[in-house]
């Protein structure tokens, strides 16, 4: 473990969230969004909108599902969206800041959710797009693919 991690922790997801959530949203679209020739303008008006549209689908698929904030030494850094159903925890969304990334923070947090699920007998599930580099990342702690679906794989630890 890296003794230099800051602290970890969660809380729920507040009204205030939104524009932090946004910017989370836009830090995992970076790389695509940096090869096209948009204004600053036009690639925020794009990252909102699809932004908006992913909360959306989240309110509609996974009603239920608990959505909070990650935490480093107490500052927002990220989110970690779960899904717990009969048989599987999903993640549906876990993505730190930019800043945050390749530290450890992730590996922690899906190490906890893993423990969850190996003491509910659930499996433990995430869509991943095949281009998405954290891929590497639950191969590395023992998730294997379960279904494809075009460009998306649902990755599945049991």
């Amino acid at each position: 473990m890296n003794d230099s991690l800051p602290a970890i922790t969660l809380r729920p997801v507040q009204a205030d969230d939104s524009e932090f959530l946004c910017a989370v949203y836009g830090s995992s679209r970076e790389q695509e969004l940096a090869q096209v020739p948009w204004s600053a303008d036009q690639r925020e008006a794009f990252v909102r909108f699809q932004f908006e549209s992913q909360q959306q689908h989240y309110q509609t698929e996974y009603p239920d599902a608990e959505h909070q904030i990650i935490l480093a030494d107490g500052q927002p850094a990220g989110r970690l969206y779960v899904d717990r159903r009969v048989g599987e925890i999903r993640i549906m969304d876990i993505t730190l800041l930019t800043a945050m990334r390749g530290q450890g923070a992730g590996s922690r947090l899906i190490g906890e959710l893993m423990e969850e699920a190996r003491q509910s007998g659930k499996r433990l599930t995430i869509y991943v797009e095949s281009f998405n580099r954290s891929r590497r990342l639950f191969e590395r702690l023992g998730f294997n693919v379960a279904e494809q679906d075009g460009f998306l794989l649902l990755y599945e630890w049991k």
